[in-house]
């Protein structure tokens, strides 16, 4: 199954009870899995920074709030 999944390429799903619990897959494709991960991250990250209209509230504010 390891070597399927390092040399095939393939996802191997892994299952407990008919449930899918687990799946094998390359490292070549948790790579990728992690560079889109952070590539959404970052995007995510430049949206908000330009959306950001400065406004700041302290701490005592929020907490102010939050008992509302």
């Amino acid at each position: 199954m390891l070597g399927r999944a390092m040399y095939g390429g393939e996802r191997i799903g892994v299952t407990r009870n008919g449930k899918l619990v687990a799946v094998v897959i390359s490292p070549d494709d948790l790579e990728a899995l992690e560079e889109f991960e952070m590539a959404q991250d970052v995007a995510a990250y430049r949206q908000a920074k330009a959306e950001d209209d400065g406004t700041r509230v302290s701490l005592d504010e929020l907490r102010a709030g939050l008992r509302q």
